[in-house]
């Protein structure tokens, strides 16, 4: 995807792109970042409205140079910073971004997982063009696994069709590992 770039203004705990052109090019040439406000799934790309983008999407584009962060009075926000604000939003920030990151980096499209119980949903081509292939939960290094959790992952998934993907962070090396459950009837 190619860099579009955009200006954006930290409102409380939401980081919002104003100006609905750049919010619109940052959505639809962008990468699919954010989402409009009343619009949950925009279908085509006659859409007015600002842009909210998610910590996740504000502290990516702000590695990538590609968002311009101020706050409220108008003050630029640079990436630790930032970072040192979403880790007090958001628990276990931290792990949650690294493996967002490097599905980004991959090519997907990854989204908020929360309407089907994980953290992230992951599209192939972007919400409003295909459905999410699969589902993340991002689990802390060293958490145990509740089976039930498991298994109310597993059921939930399976009757959304979408494989449902455990990702976890290696302290000692940085890496990502993933663990997909394949669920037999």
């Amino acid at each position: 995807m190619e860099c579009i770039k955009a200006n954006a203004v930290l409102l409380g705990n939401r980081v919002v792109v104003l100006d609905v052109k750049e919010g619109h090019d940052l959505y639809f040439r962008g990468g699919f970042y954010g989402r409009f406000f009343t619009v949950p799934k925009p279908k085509l790309p006659d859409v007015e409205k600002e842009l909210e983008i998610s910590l996740f999407d504000a502290m990516y584009l702000l590695e990538q140079g590609c968002l311009n962060l101020t706050n409220e009075r108008g003050e630029p926000i640079r990436p630790s910073e930032f970072f040192s604000i979403a880790s007090k939003l958001y628990d276990n920030f931290y792990d949650a971004y690294t493996v967002y990151k490097d599905l980004r980096n991959r090519g997907y499209v990854v989204k908020s997982g929360m309407k089907f119980g994980s953290t992230f949903a992951v599209y192939q081509f972007g919400p409003g063009i295909d459905h999410s292939i699969f589902l993340v939960e991002v689990l802390k290094y060293g958490d145990k696994l509740d089976p039930i959790q498991i298994i109310r992952a597993g059921r939930l998934s399976h009757s959304v069709r979408k494989r449902f993907i455990l990702a976890y962070r290696d302290p000692a090396t940085n890496r990502i590992q993933y663990f997909s459950f394949k669920w037999l009837m």
